[in-house]
């Protein structure tokens, strides 16, 4: 029998995470599988831990949580609840009911025709038309310049196999973008279309600024291309400029030196100060993800966990032993 592990990053759910568990295991049971929830909660302010021991004491042999020290982001806990899942077959999936449970029978009818990765892809009905616009601007700009192919409305919503698991496991990076590690990892993928949910309760953790570094991440995580296009831009603007000296020089010997042209030297200055200062700060980016990559710190940090009570203690004794030899290792605590 199939074993499902469903994955799910939590922060601040305490409003809707006795729902969602709800309506997943409403689902889940009426399949025939073997499953377990997984769920990371992402260093949240709220309750949500106390409802995670709730669900874990409710239904302790199909329950597993992970409970960070602080807040570590959403590509940590996914990182997480990879790690901790051990199914057949793992689908990630968010807290807030915008992720539908009930698609989740038809992820596994096209995982059985030997799909690795099987993909749901959002509909737009109900986004605001600026943040439509954008959102489709910048996957046709992106898409020009990573090595990957990131789709519009592709999120985290999958189910994945375990060998597709596992190769994610084995990537080692401290910057990690999900949405273009599933695209690299490759594996055979289907996707289909479902329809936007609302979100039950609380409100979204995506703001613009935070919606703008995300596309930034993958941006610069997939591919150098910006740059060389510093170099070109800096090959273009030393031609120009040299286009320009030789211009001033038969100027002047033609009709003599002109004393006027403040205004252009000054704009010209801070024009390419500007591009200066553009350039320095991609050329930073680059070098502190180097820098944070060099540092090899765990992705996070655990202060609580609970795994089901069905594990032998050898199971669990081993578990403890390989925890401290990924310690030692600097890979996870």
């Amino acid at each position: 029998m199939t074993k499902l592990s469903v994955v799910v990053p939590c922060y601040d759910e305490e409003a809707v995470i006795d729902r969602f568990d709800a309506q997943t295991r409403a689902v889940l049971g009426d399949l025939p599988i073997e499953y377990e929830i997984c769920y990371v909660d992402d260093g949240s302010a709220d309750g949500t831990l106390a409802r995670l021991r709730a669900l874990a004491d409710r239904h302790p042999d199909t329950t597993r949580y992970v409970s960070f020290s602080r807040n570590f982001g959403k590509e940590a806990a996914m990182l997480a609840g990879l790690r901790e899942a051990d199914g057949d077959a793992v689908v990630i999936m968010d807290a807030d009911l915008q992720h539908p449970p009930e698609l989740i029978g038809r992820m596994l009818d096209l995982y059985s025709l030997g799909h690795d990765q099987v993909v749901a892809r959002r509909g737009r009905e109900g986004d605001k038309a600026l943040r439509t616009a954008l959102s489709r601007f910048y996957y046709r700009a992106v898409n020009r310049w990573v090595d990957v192919e990131l789709t519009d409305g592709v999120g985290d919503f999958r189910l994945l196999s375990r060998p597709v698991v596992d190769a994610l496991l084995s990537l080692p990076e401290n910057n990690r973008f999900s949405k273009g590690l599933f695209s690299w990892v490759g594996f055979d993928t289907v996707t289909f279309d479902y329809r936007n949910a609302a979100r039950e309760a609380g409100s979204t953790k995506w703001r613009f600024g935070a919606l703008l570094n995300y596309g930034m991440d993958g941006l610069i995580s997939f591919n150098n291309r910006p740059l060389r296009l510093a170099i070109w831009l800096g090959v273009t603007l030393a031609g120009l400029g040299g286009l320009y000296a030789a211009w001033v020089t038969v100027d002047a010997l033609v009709s003599g030196v002109d004393a006027p042209g403040y205004v252009t030297l000054v704009a010209i200055i801070v024009g390419l100060g500007g591009v200066q200062m553009v350039m320095l700060g991609l050329i930073g980016e680059y070098i502190g993800r180097i820098y944070y990559e060099t540092k090899r710190r765990p992705h996070f940090l655990v202060k609580e966990a609970h795994h089901p009570s069905a594990r032998t203690p050898e199971a669990l004794d081993g578990l403890r032993h390989q925890r401290q030899r990924e310690l030692r290792h600097g890979r996870v605590i």
